[in-house]
Protein backbone atom coordinates (compact mmCIF):
# COMPACT_ATOMS: atom_id res chain seq x y z
CA UNK A 1 0.00 0.00 0.00
CA UNK A 2 1.33 3.67 -1.17
CA UNK A 3 2.01 5.69 1.91
CA UNK A 4 0.06 9.26 1.81
CA UNK A 5 3.29 11.29 1.60
CA UNK A 6 4.00 8.49 -1.60
CA UNK A 7 0.68 9.35 -3.11
CA UNK A 8 1.10 13.26 -2.89
CA UNK A 9 4.65 12.66 -4.82
CA UNK A 10 2.92 11.07 -7.26
CA UNK A 11 0.19 13.06 -7.84
CA UNK A 12 2.29 16.11 -8.19
CA UNK A 13 4.50 14.79 -10.78
CA UNK A 14 1.45 13.46 -12.82
CA UNK A 15 0.36 17.02 -12.89
CA UNK A 16 3.83 18.21 -13.52
CA UNK A 17 3.26 15.80 -16.63
CA UNK A 18 -0.02 16.84 -17.38
CA UNK A 19 0.82 20.84 -17.63
CA UNK A 20 4.20 20.66 -19.01
CA UNK A 21 3.55 22.56 -22.64
CA UNK A 22 4.63 20.03 -25.45
CA UNK A 23 7.42 21.58 -27.89
CA UNK A 24 6.40 23.66 -30.90
CA UNK A 25 5.90 21.61 -34.05
CA UNK A 26 9.37 21.98 -36.63
CA UNK A 27 8.87 24.58 -39.39
CA UNK A 28 7.18 23.99 -42.59
CA UNK A 29 9.82 23.39 -45.30
CA UNK A 30 8.31 24.75 -48.73
CA UNK A 31 10.56 24.33 -51.56
CA UNK A 32 10.33 25.36 -55.44
CA UNK A 33 13.25 23.37 -58.18
CA UNK A 34 12.68 24.17 -61.79
CA UNK A 35 14.40 20.49 -62.61
CA UNK A 36 15.57 21.24 -66.13
CA UNK A 37 13.63 19.25 -69.25
CA UNK A 38 13.06 16.26 -66.19
CA UNK A 39 11.95 13.18 -68.62
CA UNK A 40 10.90 9.95 -67.84
CA UNK A 41 13.77 8.61 -69.43
CA UNK A 42 17.15 10.20 -69.58
CA UNK A 43 17.01 9.52 -73.92
CA UNK A 44 14.09 11.46 -74.49
CA UNK A 45 13.53 15.33 -74.04
CA UNK A 46 16.22 18.04 -74.14
CA UNK A 47 18.30 17.26 -71.31
CA UNK A 48 20.39 13.93 -71.51
CA UNK A 49 20.45 12.09 -68.47
CA UNK A 50 21.60 8.75 -67.08
CA UNK A 51 20.61 6.72 -64.25
CA UNK A 52 23.22 7.92 -62.41
CA UNK A 53 21.91 11.24 -63.05
CA UNK A 54 18.49 10.53 -61.59
CA UNK A 55 20.40 9.38 -58.72
CA UNK A 56 21.98 12.34 -58.10
CA UNK A 57 18.70 14.67 -58.23
CA UNK A 58 17.27 12.23 -56.05
CA UNK A 59 20.19 12.64 -52.91
CA UNK A 60 19.53 16.90 -53.35
CA UNK A 61 15.89 16.02 -52.97
CA UNK A 62 16.60 13.83 -49.82
CA UNK A 63 18.89 16.72 -49.02
CA UNK A 64 16.63 19.42 -49.63
CA UNK A 65 14.17 17.59 -46.82
CA UNK A 66 11.02 19.45 -47.69
CA UNK A 67 7.81 19.10 -46.67
CA UNK A 68 6.31 20.30 -49.96
CA UNK A 69 8.14 20.56 -53.16
CA UNK A 70 6.61 22.80 -56.09
CA UNK A 71 8.46 21.52 -59.25
CA UNK A 72 8.51 22.96 -63.03
CA UNK A 73 9.56 21.25 -66.55
CA UNK A 74 8.84 17.83 -65.56
CA UNK A 75 7.34 15.82 -67.89
CA UNK A 76 5.27 13.61 -65.82
CA UNK A 77 4.30 12.27 -62.38
CA UNK A 78 6.52 9.04 -63.75
CA UNK A 79 9.33 11.28 -64.26
CA UNK A 80 8.82 13.11 -60.84
CA UNK A 81 8.94 9.49 -58.94
CA UNK A 82 13.07 9.23 -60.56
CA UNK A 83 14.06 11.90 -58.42
CA UNK A 84 11.25 12.28 -55.73
CA UNK A 85 10.71 8.98 -53.96
CA UNK A 86 7.08 7.69 -54.14
CA UNK A 87 7.70 5.88 -50.64
CA UNK A 88 7.83 9.75 -49.16
CA UNK A 89 6.10 12.06 -51.35
CA UNK A 90 2.39 12.09 -52.63
CA UNK A 91 3.11 13.22 -56.45
CA UNK A 92 0.86 15.73 -58.47
CA UNK A 93 0.95 17.40 -62.01
CA UNK A 94 -0.93 20.10 -63.67
CA UNK A 95 -4.09 18.77 -65.78
CA UNK A 96 -2.70 20.24 -69.57
CA UNK A 97 -1.80 17.95 -71.86
CA UNK A 98 1.52 18.53 -73.84
CA UNK A 99 2.38 21.19 -75.82
CA UNK A 100 4.30 21.50 -79.09
CA UNK A 101 7.16 18.78 -79.45
CA UNK A 102 9.38 21.72 -80.63
CA UNK A 103 13.00 20.17 -81.83
CA UNK A 104 15.99 20.63 -78.77
CA UNK A 105 18.39 23.41 -79.89
CA UNK A 106 21.61 22.35 -80.69
CA UNK A 107 20.45 18.55 -80.57
CA UNK A 108 19.72 16.46 -83.75
CA UNK A 109 16.31 14.19 -83.24
CA UNK A 110 15.68 15.35 -80.04
CA UNK A 111 12.55 17.27 -79.21
CA UNK A 112 11.11 18.99 -76.36
CA UNK A 113 9.10 16.77 -73.58
CA UNK A 114 6.47 18.12 -71.93
CA UNK A 115 7.33 20.87 -69.39
CA UNK A 116 4.65 20.60 -66.72
CA UNK A 117 4.34 22.27 -63.15
CA UNK A 118 3.35 20.16 -60.05
CA UNK A 119 3.86 19.40 -56.24
CA UNK A 120 5.38 16.78 -54.63
CA UNK A 121 3.97 16.58 -50.75
CA UNK A 122 6.02 14.69 -48.15
CA UNK A 123 3.69 11.66 -46.73
CA UNK A 124 1.13 12.40 -43.80
CA UNK A 125 1.13 16.22 -44.62
CA UNK A 126 -2.86 16.19 -45.70
CA UNK A 127 -3.54 18.47 -48.49
CA UNK A 128 -6.94 19.74 -50.55
CA UNK A 129 -6.14 20.61 -54.40
CA UNK A 130 -8.09 22.95 -56.28
CA UNK A 131 -8.95 23.24 -59.50
CA UNK A 132 -5.55 24.38 -61.97
CA UNK A 133 -5.46 27.97 -62.54
CA UNK A 134 -5.64 27.17 -66.33
CA UNK A 135 -5.77 31.16 -67.08
CA UNK A 136 -2.66 31.52 -66.66
CA UNK A 137 -1.96 29.63 -70.14
CA UNK A 138 -3.69 32.41 -71.32
CA UNK A 139 -4.94 30.15 -73.89
CA UNK A 140 -1.52 29.00 -74.83
CA UNK A 141 -0.84 25.05 -75.42
CA UNK A 142 2.74 25.74 -74.65
CA UNK A 143 2.43 27.83 -72.10
CA UNK A 144 1.51 25.77 -67.85
CA UNK A 145 -1.03 26.24 -65.59
CA UNK A 146 -0.81 27.03 -62.12
CA UNK A 147 -1.10 24.09 -59.72
CA UNK A 148 -2.90 24.87 -56.56
CA UNK A 149 -3.46 22.96 -53.36
CA UNK A 150 -3.66 23.78 -49.31
CA UNK A 151 -1.66 21.94 -47.10
CA UNK A 152 -2.94 21.21 -43.71
CA UNK A 153 0.00 19.99 -41.62
CA UNK A 154 0.02 18.75 -38.59
CA UNK A 155 0.28 21.40 -35.92
CA UNK A 156 0.54 24.27 -38.35
CA UNK A 157 -2.43 26.67 -39.92
CA UNK A 158 -3.32 26.14 -43.10
CA UNK A 159 -1.58 27.08 -45.85
CA UNK A 160 -2.25 27.72 -49.71
CA UNK A 161 0.62 27.45 -52.07
CA UNK A 162 -0.14 27.98 -56.34
CA UNK A 163 2.95 26.49 -58.30
CA UNK A 164 3.98 28.44 -61.25
CA UNK A 165 6.21 28.79 -64.23
CA UNK A 166 5.72 31.93 -66.08
CA UNK A 167 6.91 32.80 -69.66
CA UNK A 168 10.70 33.35 -70.37
CA UNK A 169 12.42 36.10 -72.16
CA UNK A 170 11.23 38.87 -70.13
CA UNK A 171 13.67 38.83 -67.59
CA UNK A 172 13.40 42.91 -66.62
CA UNK A 173 12.11 45.97 -68.58
CA UNK A 174 8.37 45.20 -70.60
CA UNK A 175 9.93 45.15 -74.22
CA UNK A 176 8.88 42.81 -77.08
CA UNK A 177 6.34 40.01 -77.33
CA UNK A 178 7.68 37.91 -73.84
CA UNK A 179 7.03 40.72 -72.36
CA UNK A 180 3.21 40.80 -73.32
CA UNK A 181 2.80 37.57 -72.61
CA UNK A 182 3.93 37.89 -69.15
CA UNK A 183 2.05 40.50 -68.86
CA UNK A 184 -1.06 39.20 -69.02
CA UNK A 185 -0.15 35.89 -67.28
CA UNK A 186 0.81 38.78 -63.77
CA UNK A 187 -2.68 40.06 -64.55
CA UNK A 188 -3.96 36.41 -64.00
CA UNK A 189 -1.68 36.37 -60.92
CA UNK A 190 -2.73 39.02 -59.48
CA UNK A 191 -6.46 38.63 -59.76
CA UNK A 192 -5.95 35.07 -57.85
CA UNK A 193 -3.40 36.59 -55.34
CA UNK A 194 -6.08 39.35 -54.29
CA UNK A 195 -9.11 36.64 -54.42
CA UNK A 196 -7.13 35.26 -52.14
CA UNK A 197 -6.02 37.95 -49.70
CA UNK A 198 -9.84 38.43 -49.42
CA UNK A 199 -10.07 35.12 -47.43
CA UNK A 200 -8.92 33.65 -43.99
CA UNK A 201 -5.83 31.42 -45.49
CA UNK A 202 -2.40 32.49 -45.37
CA UNK A 203 -0.78 31.50 -48.77
CA UNK A 204 1.96 31.83 -51.34
CA UNK A 205 2.92 31.57 -54.80
CA UNK A 206 6.47 30.14 -55.89
CA UNK A 207 7.77 28.89 -58.88
CA UNK A 208 10.33 30.13 -61.57
CA UNK A 209 8.69 33.23 -62.77
CA UNK A 210 11.54 34.14 -65.12
CA UNK A 211 11.53 37.62 -63.72
CA UNK A 212 14.24 39.53 -61.69
CA UNK A 213 11.43 40.76 -59.15
CA UNK A 214 13.52 41.74 -56.28
CA UNK A 215 15.07 44.45 -58.80
CA UNK A 216 14.28 47.90 -57.64
CA UNK A 217 11.10 49.33 -59.07
CA UNK A 218 9.96 46.32 -60.99
CA UNK A 219 6.72 47.55 -63.22
CA UNK A 220 5.33 43.71 -62.35
CA UNK A 221 6.54 43.10 -58.96
CA UNK A 222 4.46 46.30 -58.48
CA UNK A 223 1.58 45.07 -60.11
CA UNK A 224 1.46 42.15 -57.92
CA UNK A 225 2.80 43.77 -54.29
CA UNK A 226 -0.25 46.69 -54.16
CA UNK A 227 -1.38 45.74 -50.55
CA UNK A 228 -4.66 45.45 -51.65
CA UNK A 229 -6.63 43.76 -49.91
CA UNK A 230 -4.38 43.82 -47.13
CA UNK A 231 -3.22 41.33 -46.60
CA UNK A 232 -1.76 40.83 -50.25
CA UNK A 233 1.28 43.35 -49.08
CA UNK A 234 3.60 40.48 -50.09
CA UNK A 235 7.36 39.73 -49.82
CA UNK A 236 10.34 38.68 -51.67
CA UNK A 237 11.60 35.06 -49.21
CA UNK A 238 15.25 35.73 -50.35
CA UNK A 239 14.97 39.62 -49.34
CA UNK A 240 18.23 40.31 -49.87
CA UNK A 241 20.00 37.56 -50.62
CA UNK A 242 21.47 36.92 -53.60
CA UNK A 243 21.89 33.36 -56.05
CA UNK A 244 25.16 31.56 -55.21
CA UNK A 245 24.02 28.92 -57.85
CA UNK A 246 25.53 30.25 -61.09
CA UNK A 247 27.85 32.93 -60.93
CA UNK A 248 26.43 34.83 -64.56
CA UNK A 249 23.11 35.06 -62.31
CA UNK A 250 23.20 37.54 -59.59
CA UNK A 251 19.58 38.24 -59.17
CA UNK A 252 17.09 35.34 -58.56
CA UNK A 253 14.00 34.40 -61.21
CA UNK A 254 12.90 31.41 -58.62
CA UNK A 255 10.81 33.05 -56.06
CA UNK A 256 8.85 32.12 -53.13
CA UNK A 257 6.11 35.23 -52.85
CA UNK A 258 4.98 35.16 -49.27
CA UNK A 259 1.24 37.06 -48.56
CA UNK A 260 1.39 39.57 -45.76
CA UNK A 261 0.28 36.76 -42.63
CA UNK A 262 2.89 34.27 -44.18
CA UNK A 263 5.58 36.86 -43.77
CA UNK A 264 4.94 37.25 -40.02
CA UNK A 265 5.75 32.95 -40.09
CA UNK A 266 8.92 33.31 -42.39
CA UNK A 267 12.11 31.65 -40.25
CA UNK A 268 14.45 31.17 -42.97
CA UNK A 269 15.43 31.27 -46.64
CA UNK A 270 17.76 28.72 -48.10
CA UNK A 271 18.94 28.32 -51.63
CA UNK A 272 20.52 24.23 -51.87
CA UNK A 273 23.48 24.50 -54.27
CA UNK A 274 25.15 21.54 -56.21
CA UNK A 275 28.55 20.57 -55.04
CA UNK A 276 31.43 21.41 -57.60
CA UNK A 277 32.03 17.81 -58.23
CA UNK A 278 28.42 17.16 -59.39
CA UNK A 279 27.97 19.91 -61.76
CA UNK A 280 24.36 21.39 -62.34
CA UNK A 281 22.20 18.23 -62.20
CA UNK A 282 19.84 21.30 -63.11
CA UNK A 283 20.27 24.96 -64.93
CA UNK A 284 18.51 26.42 -61.42
CA UNK A 285 19.07 25.56 -57.99
CA UNK A 286 16.25 24.92 -55.10
CA UNK A 287 15.30 27.60 -52.97
CA UNK A 288 13.43 27.06 -49.81
CA UNK A 289 11.31 28.76 -46.64
CA UNK A 290 11.03 27.37 -43.18
CA UNK A 291 7.09 28.73 -41.79
CA UNK A 292 6.62 28.34 -38.11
Amino acid sequence: MFKPHAIVAISLLLTACATTPSSPPAPLRIATWNMEHLSEDGAQGCKARTDADYALMRSYAERLNADVIAFEEVQSIKAAARVFDPAKYQLIIEHRPAGDHFACSGQEGRKLTRQAVGFAIRKGVAFDRAPDLAELAIGNPNLRSGVDITIRARGHSPLRLLAVHLKSGCFNGLKGDACETLQQQVSVLEKWIDARAAEPVRFAVLGDFNRRLARKDDVLWTDLDDSQPANADLSLAEGLATPKCDPRFKEFIDHIVLDARATRDLAGFEELTYAPTDGHPSDHCPVLVSLK
